[in-house]
């Protein structure tokens, strides 16, 4: 009989080659003025595809005094544990835990862009109902004082949290940094020595993480660090060295009110430019480009979504069920631990006809492999589902029944109550996408809150009404309408003089963002002048533009909910209260925005990976 051994859902975390390793340094800035931060019917129901899960993801828990950094570590699961390694520049030594990436995963669904459509056709003399639509979605211990050479740093923090092991390293010049790093098992890449000069120069410390001792990197899990301050940070100096091209970085913020960029500049996207007819395809594409646009010169975000933390499900994130306790009386018990964990519903075995299938929390999967792993020979759905029948093959060497309920309760049970907690307090959640090229990564960008900004909803529902006469008009959520001489098709309207961003704007701390480019005009010019090419509206004058003043898009600053205020006569558009829907499931038809692809990365360094964030700190009046 052929076991199979499974993973615990279909979500799983990110994975993106480490390279470098996947590092994400952060930074930590007191300096209030410093630069640096350190097309288908959907006649069989409900479509969906997977919800977007790639690119750096970061959640800044945004408090009154106080900023929490989740970070979401991605990684090769073929990479081997003793390259990983990760160096953090920072003026202050943050308190450091245990992150869920449940958490990370119910965001993403949450909150994924959907881009979708209702299709009706016009009453040609007889009974005309309307096909439905698509919709894309898309305890630390002190320092042992080491560094006692001119060069060296001093080591003042140590302590394991999770599968990391932390050191804080102080003082010292590069060179001795380097060497410490090297002589303590990091990857080094000789480029980072003049970034890491500069950090030097400017007193700061870096924090050094590498997995511990016996750890692989299936048990890699995000990691939080709180710290005193009030602005996130994202210090993408740090990662020019070890970045690709368009490198996708996504931001959420859990908080009272809406997030903006201080330093970037915000970025509303031409929905004329997004191919609403595959659902959004291009989206990444575009916000590209429209990031790169005048005025917004490569330094900007889009907000995909901003209101109510409610979005983000509760689900999986911790169970009442679920108890680290009973494992610790298990030292001599182990082939108990699998019947624990099914009744504890943290893993299921299924007998599938000729097969046998376990599927475990990501997290305990990786926990099981250090403290039972699977015995030499043995199928690993075949030793999971039944541990007593292999009771004697069992390594007690590995096994430590302490050591293993502590893990399971710091490495999930604890960070799921957390993550609830953080839902359960802050009302509000923003997210906002960029792409980024090594090139444009010369300012890193910080952040604040604006409590006088509307929401923005993630769900942008068109109409396309199919004409008697041929062809089709497609009205956007603004209400602008857009001819299509073949229904299926999505025109090239104006070429190249279409502008990919309709507005860029600055972020300010009060009151509505400061436009500093407004290409409405010339979007509404070009697509009156291609609907009246086309004969649209029949004996109209050709403006098609509606009512909509084109301010409600991908990332509308408008009134958030991205009806517009159009009056066309192609039909409604869908409310856009539809789920995004995963796996085929869900309450329209939906499926999310791919907005990148795994990247492979080539690196030593951990310190220049893919990502890095900080905090400045702002003085208070």
């Amino acid at each position: 009989m052929k076991r199979i051994f499974a993973p615990f859902s279909a979500i799983r975390p990110s994975l993106t080659p480490l390279a470098l390793l996947a590092a994400l340094p952060l930074t930590f800035v007191g300096a209030p003025t410093a630069e640096a931060c350190g097309g288908t019917f959907c006649d069989n129901g409900p479509m969906s595809m997977p919800v977007d899960q790639t690119g750096e993801n970061i959640l800044f828990i945004i408090d009154e005094d106080s900023v929490e950094a989740h970070i979401q570590i991605q990684y090769d699961p073929e990479a081997d544990a003793d390259k990983f390694a990760w160096v953090i520049p920072m003026q202050v030594i943050p308190e450091f835990s245990v992150g869920s990436e449940a958490l990370f995963q119910n965001m993403l669904t949450g909150t994924v862009p959907v881009y979708g459509f209702n299709t009706f056709s016009e009453p040609c003399g007889g009974d005309g109902d309307g096909d439905g639509g698509d919709t894309g979605d898309g305890d630390g211990d002190g320092g042992d004082g080491d560094g006692d050479g001119d060069g060296d740093p001093m080591v003042v923090f140590k302590d394991v949290v999770g599968a990391y092991e932390i050191a804080v390293l102080q003082g010292g010049d590069v060179a001795g940094v380097m060497t410490w790093l090297g002589d303590n098992g990091y990857q080094q890449d000789p480029a980072a020595e003049p970034i890491l000069d500069e950090y030097l120069q400017a007193g700061y410390m870096f924090v050094a993480l590498k997995l511990a001792m016996n750890v692989e990197v299936s048990e890699i899990h995000p990691i939080v660090l709180k710290y005193l301050g009030d602005e996130p940070c994202v210090p993408l100096k740090l990662t020019r060295i070890a970045a690709v091209e368009d490198m996708s970085v996504r931001v959420f913020f859990l908080s009272d009110a809406r997030a903006v960029p201080s330093n970037y500049r915000h970025v509303l996207v031409n929905p004329l430019k997004i191919d609403w007819l595959s659902l959004g395809s291009n989206y990444k594409e575009v916000v590209s480009l429209a990031v790169d646009a005048f005025a917004a010169e490569g330094n900007a975000f889009v907000t995909e979504y901003a209101g109510g933390s409610g979005v983000v499900s509760k689900s999986g994130l911790v169970e009442p069920n679920w108890s680290a306790a009973p494992f610790a009386m298990m030292e001599n018990t182990p082939a108990a631990v699998g019947d624990e964990l099914e009744l504890q519903g943290l893993m299921s075995c299924s007998n599938n006809q000729m097969t046998i299938e376990c599927a475990m929390h990501p997290l305990v999967e990786g926990l099981m492999a250090q403290y039972l792993p699977v015995p030499n020979g043995v199928d690993p759905g075949d030793f999971y589902s039944c541990m007593l029948c292999y009771a004697g093959l069992i390594d007690q060497g590995a096994w430590d029944a302490a050591a293993f309920s502590a893990a399971l309760d710091q490495r999930v049970i604890q960070p799921g109550i957390h993550a609830e907690q953080l839902l359960d307090t802050w009302p509000y959640l923003t997210r906002m996408y960029t792409t980024i090229s090594p090139n444009e990564m010369t300012v890193d960008p910080i952040f604040h809150t604006n409590t006088e900004l509307a929401d923005v909803d993630n769900t942008r529902m068109g109409t396309r009404e199919l004409l008697c006469a041929g062809g089709a008009v497609f009205t956007l959520p603004d209400g602008r309408e857009v001819y299509m001489p073949s229904p299926n098709v999505w025109p090239d309207v104006g070429g190249d003089e279409m502008p990919w961003e309709e507005d860029v704007e600055l972020g300010v701390m009060v009151g509505p963002n400061q436009n500093l480019s407004d290409r409405t005009e010339l979007i509404n010019e070009l697509l009156a002048a291609w609907n009246q090419t086309n004969g649209w509206p029949p004996g109209g004058d050709g403006d098609g533009d509606g009512d909509g003043d084109g301010d409600s898009d991908t990332d509308s600053d408008g009134d958030g909910d991205g009806d517009g205020d159009g009056d066309g006569d192609g039909g409604t558009s869908n409310d856009g209260t539809g789920d995004a829907g995963i796996n085929g499931e869900g309450s329209s038809c939906a499926c999310s925005t791919n907005t990148d692809s795994q990247q492979d990365l080539g690196g030593g360094l951990a310190l220049l990976g893919l990502l890095g964030i900080g905090a400045s700190l702002r003085r208070r009046d």
